[in-house]
């Protein structure tokens, strides 16, 4: 096992959830051994970052709904150094709200590409929290971030993360998918929108279509398939009565997390959330 030293992860974009606080925990948590690596609901991909270091999979399979978020990914593996100029040119410009609205409305226009994936970056540095929300037209409609001196480029986790990305597999699909690929002592990890704690608290609308109880439990469906198939998994999500009644056949575990988004900034403390093993 790596140290902790080591846990640091070339997480080229803020996502709302991400895992990165919690790789110290999960480090405790993952197989000892499996073969090839999946992931879906990938966000950040702070967890497939540490998978790598830790384990170097044979092979690992990358999956989120999110297609601009696969295209971004895709263009990091692919072209990292191209991707770094155009960025560089976001952070040349000055850092106002006009140039940001003029980015949005390009990267709701534009057909897909390297310069797509430049801008896509650029706003999740400089939007509000980092959120990637759309409206019922799938336009992203996340308004400006007010940041004095955002890190819209950081060269060496572009080019840490591309190295770290050779040879992955990236699809814009749904988790259902994973059923297709995953074989015996293959390791699954699953990090959905969660089950949110209260009304107001809910940030599953990230693509049009949400998540929501219905999806929740389709999910828990295909994790106990891939139990009887052989194949090890894990997920994350809230800790709540219906997930833990989804999963009760499995193990289940509590991890600590600061609550990343909150408008109060009083209300970011530390709140529990579950880990669920079929191992």
């Amino acid at each position: 096992m790596m140290t902790k030293s080591a846990f640091a992860v070339p997480t080229f974009i803020k996502w709302a959830g991400g895992k990165t606080q919690l790789l110290e925990q999960f480090s405790e948590l993952y197989p000892e051994d499996f073969n090839n690596y999946h992931e879906a609901f990938l966000g950040s991909g702070a967890v497939f970052f540490q998978i790598k270091q830790l384990f170097k999979p044979t092979r690992s399979f990358l999956s989120d709904t999110n297609e601009e978020l696969i295209r971004t990914f895709v263009s990091v593996r692919d072209y990292p150094e191209e991707l770094i100029e155009l960025l560089i040119e976001h952070k040349e410009k000055d850092n106002n709200r006009e140039y940001f609205n003029e980015q949005r409305e390009r990267f709701n226009i534009m057909r897909h590409g390297l310069e797509k994936s430049s801008i896509f970056i650029y706003l999740n540095k400089t939007c509000f929290n980092g959120l990637y929300r759309v409206n019922a037209d799938g336009k992203f409609n996340v308004p400006f971030g007010k940041y004095k001196n955002p890190a819209i480029v950081n060269e060496e986790k572009i080019r840490k993360a591309s190295a770290f990305l050779q040879g992955a597999n990236l699809y814009a699909t749904s988790f259902t998918s994973i059923l297709q690929r995953a074989r015996k002592n293959d390791f699954v990890y699953f990090d959905p929108p969660y089950f949110p704690l209260n009304k107001t608290a809910n940030f599953t609308g990230y693509q049009k279509d949400g998540f929501f109880e219905k999806e929740q439990r389709h999910l828990a469906e295909v994790f106990e398939a891939l139990d009887k198939r052989g194949v090890k998994v894990m997920l994350s999500n809230s800790d709540m009565p219906l997930i833990k009644e989804l999963y009760d056949d499995f193990d289940i575990v509590n991890v600590r997390a600061r609550r990343a988004i909150n408008c109060i900034g009083t209300k970011r403390g530390k709140i529990n959330e579950i880990v669920v093993r079929n191992y």
